[in-house]
């Protein structure tokens, strides 16, 4: 996500608690609102992607792995 994007985001926001928003403006802040959740969604992936947990029996989980097996979806 870009740094102008993110500038967008805010100043809709302000704007909003100001003086309202026009029905292109609400459309362009879920549209910005959803990119922004997705490129943190794919950050958090990526930093779990490497993470490894040592385990109190020795084994060594990957938390990208774990995530995959028993959390998607949910």
């Amino acid at each position: 996500m870009t740094e102008e994007k993110i500038m967008r985001i805010n100043a809709l926001a302000r704007k909003s608690k100001a003086e309202g928003l026009t029905d292109e403006e609400k459309a362009e802040q879920k549209q910005l609102r959803e990119e922004y959740i997705a490129s943190i969604r794919r950050n958090l992936r990526a930093q779990l992607d490497n993470i490894d947990v040592v385990e109190p029996d020795g084994s060594i989980r990957n938390l990208g792995d774990l995530y995959d097996s028993g959390q998607k979806g949910s």
